[in-house]
């Protein structure tokens, strides 16, 4: 069996939040318990969102929590030519087309995704003809759209169990390369994830929905599975996702207040691994962590944040 590999990917779009420390705490557990390597991935695609000065933070903010890596951190921004091999090897499968559909257009006409609300592309541009595409293109520039097969790709998540979508029903044909030439997520995870030998993804529940139609790519382009466990997510007092917005609970702000140690100590508590909040590195989780023991529930942080 390959050693463990794990990930910790986040978008420097903004300060690190709990929300984040939380994913990475429980990847970095996860992976070190098992005796595993542990890797970061500063997820830039976007450039324009994502300046090299916020990735520069969250590797400071990380090193501060006491993280550290096996490799160098992997920034996706400097890997347009890997992901444009990647989209040439689907150009050659037959599965990629031209899409020109607005933003707008596709929230108008569409049924929301069950499970990440996003619209259900009913294919629109799937069956242009090369005229038609040739006449699109002399007006506006298309994204590019991956074919899903009409299948049911089902896994077992090592935290929630057993998850299935049918593709072409539930997702539908979704978007590898976007209009402004930005690559899409779904590809450049994957690729990413394959290339770098990671074997066990650990990210939030509100990316489970993605997790079969990333299964078939791997399996499109002939690369392994790894083992993925999704992870509850934080909320605020009111019950809504932490997000970048929040402020007060992002690592900027906690550093005045907390060591590293409290932070860890308190979320450890939140999530379930520890019995009561109290400081920890680390380290020291290691030596305690147990999937068993995280919560499947939502957790609400205030209460000593």
């Amino acid at each position: 069996m390959s050693r463990v590999t794990g990930r910790f990917a986040p978008t420097p779009s903004g300060r690190l939040h709990l929300g984040n420390v939380l994913c990475a705490m429980l990847a970095y557990l996860s992976a070190r318990s098992a005796g595993g390597r542990f890797l970061l991935r500063i997820e830039d695609v976007d450039i324009p969102r994502c300046p090299r000065s916020l990735a520069a933070a969250c590797i400071e903010d990380l090193t501060w929590l006491g993280f550290h890596w096996d490799e160098p951190p992997l920034f996706q921004s400097e890997r347009g030519d890997i992901y444009r091999q990647h989209l040439d090897r689907l150009r050659a499968m037959g599965r990629v087309y031209p899409c020109f559909c607005t933003r707008t257009q596709l929230h108008a006409t569409q049924a929301p995704n069950l499970g990440d609300h996003e619209p259900v592309y009913p294919g629109t541009c799937a069956r242009l003809t090369p005229e038609e595409i040739a006449a699109r293109e002399a007006t506006r520039r298309p994204a590019l759209r991956l074919r899903v097969p009409d299948e049911t790709v089902g896994f077992t998540d090592g935290h929630y169990g057993p998850f299935a979508e049918q593709l072409a029903r539930d997702c539908g044909d979704y978007i590898i390369r976007r209009s402004d030439g930005l690559w899409g997520y779904q590809l450049a995870v994957v690729v990413d994830d394959a290339l770098s030998g990671v074997t066990q993804v650990v990210r939030g529940r509100d990316i489970l929905f993605s997790t079969p139609r990333q299964i078939e790519l791997f399996r499109a382009f002939g690369y392994d599975v790894p083992q993925f466990y999704h992870i509850p997510l934080l909320t605020d007092s009111a019950g809504r996702r932490l997000a970048k917005r929040d402020r007060d609970l992002d690592l900027t702000a906690l550093a005045r207040r907390h060591t590293p140690q409290e932070i860890l100590g308190m979320l450890a508590f939140a999530c379930g691994i520890l019995p009561e909040a109290r400081p920890m590195d680390l380290e020291a989780l290691v030596r305690v962590f147990d999937w068993a023991k995280v919560k499947t529930e939502d957790v609400r942080v205030t209460e000593g944040f």
